[in-house]
């Protein structure tokens, strides 16, 4: 609906990397348009007004200049960063961040044993806790591929964050953590 159909060979791209997700759309953006518009109410220029009526007539779009701050609400909504937007080498580029990158290895076992983390911080936990319910062995393990990775993603949050290595230390799981659970239960 956005592409500029006016560069011959144009197109989008996705590109999957560790950490992030790009999707690129060859192209500016349309006059009047910037990259900081986009995380807030702006102007929709219908750059093709017959495919965005289309999308229009079948409800994939209700409003137009509301997409990327529906993305932008549906990422908060699931307690994920919200995307980046910006133009390069004459495209515009939408990065996504990575909630949890475990390596490829990990990645089978990474959502049962994520959930069951978060099912358990529900009362706080400390780590030794939360490691013994993964049957995880390796403890810097456990910290990089999980506690990690679920603290920065907002899912649980320490008890003391003045002292992340108090021996007092305990976990529990946020609000964002909880959507997580409700959205799996459904």
């Amino acid at each position: 609906m956005h592409r500029d159909y006016a560069h011959p060979g144009g197109h989008v791209a996705v590109a999957v990397f560790d950490d992030r997700i790009d999707i690129w759309s060859l192209g500016s953006l349309p006059a009047g348009i910037t990259t900081e518009m986009l995380s807030g109410p702006h102007q929709s220029v219908l750059r093709n007004p017959l495919i965005a009526e289309t999308f229009h007539r079948t409800g994939a779009v209700e409003v137009w200049g509301r997409g990327t701050n529906r993305v932008i609400e549906e990422c908060k909504r699931y307690g994920v960063e919200p995307p980046s937007f910006e133009e390069q080498s004459g495209a515009v580029v939408v990065t996504f961040r990575a909630i949890i990158g475990p390596t490829p290895q990990v990645a089978p076992q990474v959502t049962p044993q994520v959930l069951a983390i978060l099912a358990a911080a529900d009362n706080p936990c400390s780590r030794s806790e939360l490691q013994e319910i993964t049957s995880l062995k390796d403890r810097e393990h456990f910290r990089t591929a999980y506690l990690e990775p679920l603290l920065e993603a907002g899912w649980i949050e320490m008890t003391i964050p003045d002292k992340p290595r108090s021996s007092k230390q305990q976990y529990r799981i946020t609000d964002a953590g909880r959507q997580i659970l409700e959205r799996r239960e459904q």
